[in-house]
């Protein structure tokens, strides 16, 4: 059984929800939460815009497509979702890094991103 690990976010509190609509997180909680077996680190809240999304697609993960079979809705520009860390710096590096809600990004993320890189892609926090 997969364990979930605390929830906290990366300024140390606790991690807030990240979206409901659409149902996003490693365990499609609404949450940034992980655990062992989330290999992917899908702990950054990240807020899509349509650069990342067509940088994404263009590197393999398309977030945009739809895909029924999966619940997945398909992403589109302001939505948000808990993003692969790996991922997420690798957009930063190419400077087409998402906007991040600190609040909603797990403390995880930090032994991939560095706190400096998720402080500079920080958004206004949700409210």
């Amino acid at each position: 059984m997969m364990e979930k690990e605390a929830a906290v976010n990366v300024m140390g509190g606790a991690l807030a929800a990240c979206s409901n609509d659409p149902k996003t997180g490693f365990f499609r909680d609404g949450h940034c939460n992980t655990c062992a077996e989330d290999h992917g680190s899908h702990t950054v809240c990240a807020i899509m815009t349509v650069e990342f999304l067509a940088y994404s697609k263009y590197v393999g993960n398309d977030l945009s497509t739809p895909l029924p079979a999966f619940f997945f809705p398909g992403l589109k520009a302001g939505d948000r979702w808990c993003l692969c860390a790996t991922r997420f710096l690798q957009a930063a590096e190419e400077g087409c890094g998402p906007g991040v809600d600190l609040e909603a990004t797990h403390r995880r993320a930090l032994e991939v991103v560095p706190i400096k890189v998720l402080q500079a892609h920080a958004a206004p926090a949700s409210t």
